[in-house]
């Protein structure tokens, strides 16, 4: 082959020809593999909106879930501190009510323990009186018995003093 310097034409080329044939083979074919390729981005592209739009989704419901359970956290510790609050009151309440009651009870046995003292002294007050009637009809007996003469009266009344205490110790 001839290289011909001056005069080129493309047409009578075959490498132009051969361009030609891949330039309409690209357009035609392309048409046909550009629409699937392009439907196939386009597809992705709609896949990874709606994933970021479920994650926008999944996020507001995280945070709603989270400022949630701050609050249950939050009305938590509230009712925590209110128990606390209450325990505290009636622990308290229950402190002065066993006081109170302690003071009453030590209050009815200080008065059972002066009733019996004063039972006590009532009976020793009639023990004596007793022992007394005792002494004096014992007295009188033995004045009746042996007649009224002035000095056996004395010694008599005498006698009698003296077993005051004897007489008390039987009586106690």
């Amino acid at each position: 082959m001839e290289y011909q310097a001056l005069s080129f034409t493309p047409w009578t080329h075959g490498a132009f020809w051969v361009f030609v044939a891949v330039v309409i083979f690209a357009v035609l074919a392309g048409r046909k593999i550009v629409s699937p390729i392009a439907a196939m981005l386009d597809a992705r592209a709609q896949s990874v909106r709606d994933a970021l739009e479920e994650a926008a989704r999944l996020k507001e419901e995280a945070q709603a879930l989270l400022a949630s359970a701050k609050a249950r956290q939050a009305q938590a510790t509230e009712d925590a501190q209110q128990i606390l609050a209450s325990a505290h009151a009636e622990a308290a309440r229950i402190a002065a009510e066993l006081a109170e009651e302690a003071q009453a009870a030590a209050a009815r046995r200080e008065r059972m323990a002066m009733e019996r003292i004063a039972a006590a002294e009532a009976a020793a007050v009639k023990d004596v009186r007793a022992a007394a009637i005792d002494i004096a009809t014992a007295a009188s007996a033995q004045i009746l018995r042996d007649g009224f003469a002035a000095p056996a009266d004395a010694a008599r009344i005498d006698q009698a003093i003296a077993n005051i205490p004897a007489a008390l110790r039987r009586a106690g």
